[in-house]
């Protein structure tokens, strides 16, 4: 008994940490870099911060990632969206790729940090650095895989956000109307392939067709670059 709740315990903290890190750092990125833009508007509703409890959002975070996982075996879910104000950035169309591209690449950069740490598991204690080890893959994972969907080309992710400031104006304009319908959409994306798929006995997940390659490419460079070698690129 006490064993089976052991290994349930360490199995969710194995995906919550990272879960956590990853999220937290994502949000606060896009604060710092829009205070950095001459924003203060999640600055001064202390969302520039790491305390993960200020972006947790009580259904986003921690209901629907458990509803998906149970229900459909895999994990998606938000974080509560930091507000930020454009018109005080500095340079609009320049500001707003900075900010928007900030969190997906704080993400990145948080799996790059979690390769190089793979480097310290042979000198941890067995019991520690099983659990260590882990927590580094699984954060890795997570965060190529938060990164890349947030930079898919739909509003309201982060990647929608860059695309409208790279648009000329009239064109940014007539795009930035689709952020209506945006949540629709990937909620299709997300959840039809899921629904559909197996009673039409065909792989319709077209996200997991742009995400899965994809992040196999970006974890396999990372793990090149903090001298991993191959080590990453099946994980």
């Amino acid at each position: 008994m006490h064993g089976d709740i052991h290994q349930t315990i360490t199995a969710i903290s194995v995906i919550a940490l990272p879960v956590l890190i990853a999220i937290t750092t994502h949000e606060a990125s896009h604060g710092f870099v829009a205070y950095r833009c001459g924003d203060d508007t999640a600055y001064r509703m202390g969302r520039v911060t790491f305390n993960p409890l200020k972006h947790i959002d009580p259904f986003g975070t921690i209901l629907l990632p458990l509803l998906m996982f149970f229900s459909v075996g895999f994990l998606f879910g938000y974080a509560k969206p930091v507000p930020i104000n454009p018109l005080r950035f500095r340079n609009y169309r320049r500001d707003l790729v900075f900010v928007a591209a900030a969190g997906p690449g704080s993400n990145l950069l948080l799996a790059f940090v979690s390769a190089l740490l793979v480097h310290l598991l042979p000198y941890m204690p067995v019991f520690v650095g099983n659990w260590a080890e882990q927590v580094l893959w699984t954060s890795i994972q997570i965060n190529v895989v938060l990164a890349l969907f947030n930079m898919l080309p739909l509003l309201p992710l982060d990647g929608g956000r860059v695309l409208t400031a790279l648009l000329p104006p009239s064109l940014a304009r007539v795009y930035a109307r689709t952020e209506r319908f945006g949540m629709l959409v990937l909620i299709a994306l997300i959840f039809l392939p899921q629904l559909l798929g197996p009673q039409l006995g065909v792989d319709i997940n077209i996200l997991g067709w742009i995400l899965g390659p994809a992040s196999s490419y970006v974890q396999s460079g990372i793990g090149h670059l903090a001298g991993l070698g191959n080590a990453l690129a099946d994980i």
